[in-house]
């Protein structure tokens, strides 16, 4: 029996790009050292964005560095598992319609953790159609418990944070009608029996309001590690390294080994960029190997190179 269960769960909205192998091979690694199940789910619920061949080039690129895995899943195939929640939700009291539009939101200029707009629960409270959330036309929120959660993420972080009051109840379902990050994340960890999540620290604002729907649907917390991410310059500030070179385009000017080498050296595993596999890495990972801070890579046409880390030391506790 495997020691714990965890996923990597890209998005289907483009190709892979440095940081999609870097949480990838964090998640790999962490998994097969750990005696591990490791799942990799698709998010590929947005179906103006997701595309299928983005889907096919995922899986092939993470092949050709290495990596496998022991379940594939794809959130597109699970939605009837996602109307189930919004059912369980309906019937405890903790969904209800909101007719509020961005702009609106925008205009309370009420700011959240993450840096987003805090939506300030002007719907709370709001009944749902007389036929259930299935009727209504309008997206759906979870009015989730008002009170703080203190979670210990096993980088050495602390989140205390009281969701709905700096955050603002969740959206669970869109306009659109496609559920929405928060609510399906939940259900596939907690359908999949996910004990262990291994992400990038971009995704650490979200614990605490996915921690308070788990509770409401009746899932275990599971235990949480955020990791470093892979930043590029951008007019002056720093992004996601995502939009400058994509897989496709890596493996035109490295092996997987060198690719793999250079990961691992700029996230702090190795001590020189050398090629290697991912099962070479296997023998001496160690997550005190692992960088605390934020690496900066540049990407000039051919190659990537390590410029340092950034002047964060950790990720902000919330």
């Amino acid at each position: 029996m495997p020691d714990s269960t965890s996923r990597f769960a890209p998005s289907s909205t483009g190709p892979a790009h440095p940081g999609t192998l870097l949480a990838a091979l964090l998640a790999w690694l962490d998994a097969r050292a750990g005696n591990g199940h490791l799942l990799v789910r698709i998010e590929d619920l947005d179906t103006t964005r997701s595309r299928e061949e983005w889907v096919d080039q995922m899986l092939a690129d993470l092949t050709w560095l290495g990596l496998e895995w022991d379940g594939l899943q794809k959130q597109s195939e699970r939605v009837p598992l996602y109307e189930d929640a919004l059912d369980t939700l309906a019937k405890g009291g903790h969904l209800y319609p909101c007719t509020c539009s961005r702009s609106q939101i925008r205009t309370h200029g009420l700011r959240a953790p993450d840096g987003g707009w805090r939506y300030p629960n002007t719907c709370r409270g709001t009944p749902l159609p007389a036929g259930g959330w299935r009727e209504s036309t309008l997206p759906l929120r979870i009015a989730l418990p008002n009170e703080s959660v203190t979670i210990q993420d096993e980088s050495g972080s602390q989140w205390n944070q009281n969701p709905t009051a700096e955050q603002g109840d969740p959206i669970a379902k869109r306009r659109d009608g496609v559920v929405a990050y928060n609510l399906a994340s939940v259900v596939d960890d907690g359908e999949a029996g996910v004990n262990r999540i291994v992400r990038g620290r971009d995704l650490a604002f979200s614990t605490p309001t996915q921690w308070q729907i788990q509770t409401l649907l009746g899932y275990p917390n599971p235990v949480y590690r955020h990791h470093l991410l892979f930043l590029e310059e951008k007019d002056q500030k720093l992004a996601k390294l995502h939009g400058s070179v994509g897989a496709r385009e890596l493996r035109e000017h490295y092996s997987a080994e060198e690719l793999c080498g250079f990961i691992a050296w700029a996230a702090g595993i190795l001590p020189a960029s050398t090629p290697v596999t991912p099962i070479d890495l296997l023998s001496q990972f160690s997550w005190k190997q692992v960088a605390s801070r934020d690496v900066l890579i540049h990407w000039n046409g051919s190659r990537l190179s390590n410029r340092g880390y950034s002047a964060v030391e950790e990720f902000p506790s919330a």
